[in-house]
């Protein structure tokens, strides 16, 4: 794939065994998914069948270390995940339930008998697991779930609903978030357990070849060595959400970036009134003003991920990169779908898909509102969510 999008010599700035993993999972996007997404997205399917094949290049859990992870860097994870989602949006955001957020609240959170038992599972793609946070009247409040747990002898006992929850339905395992007597904790739970009850939420105009779901929980009947022992409030499930927030940084430009180059390929072949599309200036334009937001988007996600891997990343400059890079990404899907004409709205080009898929990664782990509140505050020193 060509990679006019770099005006900057941004792939200068990577060390080369950076440069290799993002060739590895590049080249498995091009003939893996690429032949494929059309026909998943309009069936509405998430090939299972590709899990293994993550698992193989390590991308599962890849930035935990132990219990069989890969333990690479921030900025690796955000290369993968730039890759993925330019493949497809539904692509990265597997890899960051499973690994950014429920493997990454056991990995944060767990015992190291939970640990030792789903981590290795999770890694060899063997377990599926999903994080029940979000709920039908509490998406960007989660202080306002209503899932209880409550304690009956030495077991727990969880009612409650989720929604929004990916890979539920297809999951071995659920970190479930509930309020108690003694505040939210996090549960893990095999999602064979009697009461759990799964329904993928179709049909669906945005992130179809993906899964979301509805879970009840139904009197869940659970031992105590299900609690996840070091989450006490919201601070557990935030701090899984900052990693998938983090991931977005880099997937959303992605998607932005392969939804540019198709509009480049395009308007080079397209002929119109005797010359091709790239031959005219507002054509031109349009390209120069994508491939600058994708320059500057590249360059705000690897500076955050070198902040990440130093340790010293902000909540609030999460936010940052997740506001603007996923504002800039959609923005830049729909410029290129103009580019396609007619055949833009067709499953041939994908800037219309990743537009779509956008619109959900816009709104999940935390909308617009959410992030711009979360800089307002950080900037005035007022918050202002209430």
């Amino acid at each position: 794939m060509s990679l006019d999008y770099d005006l900057i010599s941004f792939e200068s700035l990577l060390t080369e065994e950076e440069r290799l993993l993002q060739k590895s999972v590049r080249s498995f996007v091009e003939s893996a998914i690429k032949p494929n997404i059309a026909g998943w997205y309009e069936k509405a399917v998430f090939p299972l069948e590709i899990v293994p094949e993550l698992a193989k290049l390590g991308l599962l859990g890849m930035h935990l270390t132990g219990y069989g992870c890969a333990g690479r860097s921030a900025v690796d994870y955000g290369l993968a995940g730039a890759e993925l989602e330019a493949g497809d949006s539904g692509l990265r955001t597997f890899v960051s339930v499973q690994g950014s957020l429920a493997m990454s609240a056991i990995h944060k959170h767990g015992s190291e008998e939970q640990k030792n038992h789903w981590l290795p599972a999770m890694a060899r793609g063997e377990a599926i697991g999903c994080f029940g946070l979000t709920e039908p009247t509490a998406g960007s409040d989660p202080s306002g779930m209503k899932t209880f747990a409550r304690r009956d002898g030495g077991d727990w006992i969880l009612n409650g609903s989720k929604r929004w929850i990916g890979l539920a339905s297809v999951a071995q395992v659920a970190i479930i978030w509930a309020q108690t007597d003694d505040g939210v904790r996090g549960f893990v739970v095999p999602t064979d357990t009697p009461g759990f009850r799964a329904v993928p939420i179709e049909p669906k105009l945005s992130m179809r070849a993906s899964i979301q779901c509805d879970i009840e929980l139904t009197d869940v009947r659970l031992p105590a060595d299900s609690l996840l022992p070091h989450a006490r409030g919201l601070k557990g499930p935030f701090e899984c959400l900052n990693e998938a927030r983090y991931g977005i940084i880099w997937g959303a430009m992605g998607a932005a970036r392969d939804a540019w180059q198709a509009a480049v390929d395009y308007s080079k072949e397209r002929l119109q009134f005797d010359k091709p599309l790239a031959g005219y200036q507002l054509t031109q334009q349009k390209l120069v003003d994508m491939a600058l937001e994708i320059n500057k988007g590249f360059l705000l996600a690897l500076h955050l991920g070198r902040l990440k891997d130093a340790g010293t990343l902000a909540p609030h400059q999460i936010s940052v990169g997740k506001l603007n890079n996923c504002r800039e990404a959609i923005g830049i899907c729909r410029e290129a779908r103009t580019i396609l004409g007619g055949n833009g709205i067709t499953l041939d080009y994908s800037p219309l898909r990743h537009a779509n898929n956008l619109e959900s990664v816009r709104t999940y782990e935390g909308t617009d509102e959410v992030h711009t509140l979360v800089l307002g505050s950080r900037i005035t020193g007022i918050p202002a969510f209430r």
